[in-house]
């Protein structure tokens, strides 16, 4: 509970700043809605079904791009970083990718996939595969070599050293490795929606541009937001089990 106070009250007086440039009329109405009118416009498109088949489409699209990234990405992290000499050829290509910003890709997604779900997961894992791998190979790489040592003193090989060496001593990376990349692919989600598909948080969001309805806007990025803030801490709470599981905790 002592947590939680300091950030409720950040979240309170941030609310009343808004309210309060709202009406001294900083911003003109039209630029800034009040917190009033986002709240009419969340029980507006709640009511709707809009605004639940958005966040349904979002979660959707983000669930299977990641997935298809991380499955790719985790075993060929775990295989490079045991890897140094494919590991320094392929390390500029990766890192080049890397740095790619994904919204580079929105022409080819739109060419390649057309409008759909499809562009909108091609761009979720172009954003996120390169770093995870990274990510792993680097964890990988910075396992001390007397772990190996040890473990080839109990004979371990294949799925033994995985399971029992390897991956425990990467997982606390690891599952860093994916909040980071789910926070990337949680951003890239709304530009791809902007241009590629016909519903989703992004896509909800260009509609109230086009429809000038800015508290419609913000109303969509306040849940995208707070469904990111809700991954993130559910994620976080794999991190500590993970921790007391493999005993990394003190």
């Amino acid at each position: 509970m002592k947590k939680v106070i300091p950030g409720l009250l950040v979240f309170i007086v941030a609310l009343f700043i808004w309210w309060l440039a709202c009406r001294t009329g900083v911003f003109p109405a039209y630029a800034l809605p009040s917190p009033g009118q986002v709240l009419l416009s969340f029980k507006e498109e709640f009511k709707a079904g809009r605004l639940v088949n958005d966040v349904v489409a979002s979660l959707w699209r983000v669930f299977v791009g990641y997935y298809v990234a991380a499955l790719l990405a985790i075993p060929l992290g775990l295989w490079l970083g045991r890897q140094p000499r494919v590991r320094n050829a392929l390390l500029p290509m990766l890192n080049f990718f890397r740095f790619l910003s994904p919204l580079a890709w929105i022409p080819f997604a739109i060419l390649w996939f057309h409008i759909g779900d499809k562009p909108a997961f091609f761009l979720i894992f172009m954003s996120t595969f390169f770093p995870l791998v990274l990510t792993v190979m680097a964890a990988v790489a910075t396992i001390p070599s007397i772990y190996f040592r040890v473990a080839h003193d109990y004979k371990y090989t294949g799925w033994e050293l995985l399971t029992k060496v390897t991956f425990p001593a990467v997982l606390p990376q690891l599952i860093t490795g994916l909040r980071v990349t789910y926070g990337i692919a949680w951003v890239v989600i709304v530009a791809a929606e902007m241009v590629g598909c016909q519903d989703g948080l992004g896509y909800g969001i260009w509609e109230a541009r086009n429809g000038l309805r800015l508290d419609s806007a913000v109303c969509y990025m306040i849940v995208i937001g707070l469904i990111g803030m809700g991954i993130d801490r559910i994620l976080y709470q794999f991190t500590k089990l993970s921790n007391v599981r493999w005993g990394y905790e003190r």
